[in-house]
């Protein structure tokens, strides 16, 4: 029953009602979660652009591959997903130290560097052979997930840093990249 006051319409509902709108609510709320979920879970279906292998000295380290929605590369600003499959340990330290040196050789600002690392630094695991580590890159955000020995991804955390994103994905994919080889090979190019 709605009554008029002040030109305002206002509900009163009865004990029964509160019920029925709490239930409408929770299911409303949970298909948004899910919906949410599904959406953010879509990258790991997209196609594949390119892969990489990157072995140091005799080393195999990892093996790396970039998926995008279509399957092709439209850039560092583009919804993309770097999926970098270990090969063997690694620390997390190491992980930072690796990072770093990558951003410094790239000439980024020692600042800039400096907060980034303590960004990474709270999200950055160490990784054994087998484990992966996404970097997702979707509409101007940035996610990190892990998966240990072939699991299920978890998230370990979001950037809404563009800077911090674009400079991470550098490391592979930047025309400053250090490894121009691996680069044109994720991106599709013949290295």
């Amino acid at each position: 029953m709605f009554i008029r006051r002040d030109e305002t319409m206002v509900a009163t509902l009865g004990k029964g009602h509160y019920s029925l709108l709490a239930l409408l609510i929770g299911l409303l709320l949970f298909s948004f979660s899910w919906r949410l979920a599904a959406a953010e879970q879509d990258w790991q279906q997209w196609p594949t652009v390119g892969k990489a292998q990157f072995t140091w000295l005799w080393f195999d380290v990892y093996q790396s591959s970039l998926h995008t929605p279509d399957g092709h590369y439209h850039g560092l600003s583009s919804d993309l997903v770097l999926d970098i499959q270990y090969q063997r340990r690694i620390s997390a330290k190491q992980l930072l130290d690796a990072t770093e040196q990558q951003w410094v050789a790239m000439g980024y600002p020692n600042e800039s560097i400096r907060q980034w690392l303590l960004a990474l630094s709270q999200l950055f695991p160490s990784v054994n052979a087998q484990d992966r580590l996404y970097f997702v890159a979707q509409q101007e955000r940035g996610q990190l997930y892990f998966s240990e020995q072939g699991r299920m991804p978890i998230r370990l955390g979001d950037t809404n840093d563009i800077e911090l994103s674009r400079a991470f994905l550098s490391i592979w994919l930047g025309p400053q990249t250090q490894y121009p080889d691996l680069r044109k090979a994720l991106i599709g190019e013949t290295p």
